[in-house]
């Protein structure tokens, strides 16, 4: 980066670390200890809508690959697409199986990108969840988010009951818990809301 990049305020964009995935069992760990919060064996990786038949072929070797791993009970990956338009390749494992997700999302983002479609992979998150506080009867949940293009996580937990509202305050807590843990997203502006996301 040159001098006049750093005075106009220009950045090179963050390439992509799909390897960061792999610290998402030891935060899982401290996100336990700190909040209570543990895995529900769901993750999901979200890309902008691709058609055709390079995706399709794209799909069919995530599929083999992943049916590949044995000992696994139901499909490996699922294709969703939710009400915003977005697609999802959702896996789901036993909740104890958090490293075998892991490795899941990581084989989805690469296969995906060593098929060219990169540029449309926005982001991958793992479910959590934790017992509901006291006098309540809804558990909590809770998404570990990673930004493809940004190479970073955030928290986001969105509230039980009706309506589209978030616990801020949890997600505060838990950057806080895991900022030795994950690269977290500075800018709370990219903290995107996923509502309605599969796996959470």
């Amino acid at each position: 980066m040159g001098l006049l990049d750093i005075l106009l305020g220009r950045t090179r964009p963050v390439v992509p670390d799909l390897d960061r995935l792999f610290a998402l069992p030891s935060a899982a760990v401290t996100l336990e200890a700190a909040a209570a919060f543990t895995p529900t064996g769901q993750g999901a990786v979200c890309f902008a809508t691709v058609e055709g038949s390079a995706f399709e072929q794209t799909h069919r070797e995530v599929q083999a690959l992943l049916d590949a791993d044995t000992g696994r009970a139901g499909p490996p990956v699922r294709l969703e697409r939710d009400d915003y338009g977005y697609s999802w390749l959702v896996s789901r494992r036993a909740p104890d199986e958090l490293p075998q997700l892991v490795n899941d999302l990581h084989a989805v983002n690469s296969a995906m990108e060593v098929n060219g479609f990169g540029p449309q992979l926005l982001c991958s998150l793992v479910g959590f969840e934790a017992p509901p506080p006291s006098g309540t009867a809804d558990g909590r949940r809770l998404a570990l988010v990673y930004l493809y293009k940004r190479g970073s996580f955030y928290p986001f937990a969105p509230l039980p009951g009706p309506g589209q509202r978030r616990d801020g305050a949890l997600e505060l807590q838990v950057r806080a818990a895991l900022a030795g843990d994950l690269r977290i997203e500075q800018d709370l502006g990219r903290w995107f809301p996923v509502w309605g996301a599969p796996g959470l």
